[in-house]
């Protein structure tokens, strides 16, 4: 299925239902929900493992965490790069089984050999090389995964057009994405991370990552297909590519495409908080490793405990995204929920440096880092949801502004924001490690009272100013619900319209209710 045709003002048919369609649609089948959500496994073993690399590399390795930030954030050259052209090429592509589905088929092979990969450095290189080895390793993960993530978070505006079932489809995504973050991380410190007489911290054993890795890899393929091949009977109901231009675009044509997007003000108000957020979610993650090995001193089992609060914390924020959203609006949602979370989450770290905290191997620690973790977590998952939700709502923004359906490219600066998440965060932690003159291959033992408080003053007002200047961004933010409804209305005008057009050409008359 295929709409080409424009008015004369620009505004182009948008493919959907017939005319006099009721503005309801069917809900998409459970095993079909399932297998997206499910998809969302894949990217949430990506970060959580990506969030290892730099103590990996630093700390078991031994190469200065400097080099190894600069050259996982490095990877942000290719993201920029590749990540638009690949929403771009995905809203063109034209197959039998669709436009989404040959690429999040196709990478999951690519995805789970760069993932295994990344894990082996070659013996014998320096330190510079080591840089660069994982610089280009690592790119080539993220270009596989975000080979299968642009498209199927594009996918959404294509499989429900309802403002409220994105949020719960997205909230499904995210619990997922949480539960399988959970999952590999407690895992991997149960039965990877063991400690040993030489490695009495589980967390610093060489030879726990070579099941991590091959455990990932193969995790990231089968969630990618489970997702593919589940949401395949979905295809008919997509909307699909857009007729070829009658004059083909070239590079140049197709790099307007891709920035025109940035025209939109509502789109550059996401893209500017998932920017700040995604690096601030990326720096807690690589240092949380670190907070937990020398701050609170806690082992491999008590760290795997506390990554149940992922679970909890995605629970809680499933059906808690959409009833926010109803009562308070997406964009005051995402705000509010993002400063209460953060600020729940950074409490400890702040008690820690007034000496207020329990002190380490106090049986409260755990407990205490649970159910903080778990309401902070719930409260950022709130905003995260409701943020993606708000990106698909821009689609259709776009769509009767532009009449081009570039589903795509949008979600493509999403992949960008959560590649931020495992550069620009894990580069930042970086910096802070170096300036807070943190030793490599430390042990909690050496670790002092003083270099404790060098991490915290440089950790704390980051990410606390990263969050904050991000969601000031979102006031420029300005698709409500009823300009939502008020947009898919057109856009079901216009299809009528077209389908009437294409009728009368075809020599039918349409049919009247």
């Amino acid at each position: 299925m295929t709409r080409g045709a424009g008015k004369a003002d620009g505004t182009a048919a948008v493919e959907g239902g017939a005319a006099g369609a009721p503005a309801t649609e069917p809900k998409m089948p459970f095993s079909a929900r399932f297998s997206y959500g499910f998809g969302a496994v894949s990217t949430a073993v990506k970060n959580a493992a990506f969030a290892y690399l730099l103590l990996y590399y630093n700390q078991v390795v031994g190469v200065p965490a400097a080099i190894v930030s600069t050259a996982i954030a490095a990877t942000l050259i290719i993201d920029a790069l590749v990540d638009p052209f690949i929403g771009r090429w995905s809203d063109m592509t034209r197959s039998r089984i669709g436009r989404r589905h040959p690429f999040i088929l196709g990478s999951a092979i690519p995805t789970g050999l760069f993932f295994i990969l990344l894990w082996f450095p070659p013996s014998g290189l320096t330190d510079v090389q080591t840089g660069i080895w994982i610089f280009v390793v690592a790119s080539l993960a993220r270009v596989a995964v975000s080979a299968y993530d642009i498209p199927s978070t594009a996918m959404v505006p294509e499989l429900t057009r309802d403002y409220a079932e994105r949020t719960r489809l997205f909230s499904l995504r995210f619990w997922f994405g949480y539960v399988g973050t959970f999952a590999f991380v407690a895992f991997s410190l149960s039965f990877f991370f063991v400690k040993t007489p030489e490695f009495p911290v589980g967390q610093l054993n060489p030879d726990g990552y070579v099941k991590f890795a091959f455990a990932g890899g193969f995790a990231m393929m089968f969630a990618i297909l489970a997702c593919g091949f589940g949401t395949l009977g979905q295809i008919k109901r997509m909307r699909q590519a857009d007729a070829p231009a009658a004059v083909p675009l070239g590079l140049m044509g197709h790099l307007r495409e891709i920035l025109v997007a940035f025209r939109h003000r509502s789109f550059l108000a996401i893209f500017a908080f998932g920017v700040l957020k995604f690096t601030a979610i990326g720096m807690a993650g690589a240092m949380a490793i670190y907070f937990n090995t020398y701050i609170y001193d806690l082992s491999a089992k008590q760290v795997a405990l506390l990554a149940f609060e992922a679970v909890t914390a995605a629970t809680l924020a499933a059906p808690f995204a959409p009833a926010f959203s109803r009562k308070l609006g997406k964009r005051r949602t995402a705000m509010l929920t993002a400063m209460v979370g953060i600020l729940l989450n950074a409490l400890p770290l702040v008690l820690v440096y007034f000496g207020l905290f329990f002190p380490s191997g106090d049986p409260m620690v755990v407990p205490t880092l649970l159910i903080l973790g778990t309401i902070g977590g719930a409260f950022i998952a709130i905003s995260l949801i409701n943020t993606s939700s708000m990106l698909a709502d821009v689609v259709e923004d776009y769509a009767v502004k532009s009449g081009k359906h570039l589903s795509g490219v949008f979600f493509s600066a999403s992949s960008f924001m959560q590649q931020c998440s495992a550069a620009l965060g894990v580069f930042a932690a970086g910096l802070i490690l170096t300036w807070s003159n943190f030793p490599e291959k430390a042990t909690p033992q050496t670790v002092t009272r003083e270099m404790e408080i060098s991490l915290l003053i440089h950790y704390v007002p980051t990410i606390l100013v990263l969050w904050l200047l991000g969601c000031l961004f979102l006031f420029f933010y300005d698709i409500d619900q009823n300009r939502h409804r008020a947009n898919i209305g057109k856009l079901r005008a216009l299809e009528a319209e077209e389908n009437a057009r294409q009728l009368q050409d075809a020599g039918a008359t349409p049919s009247t209710l």
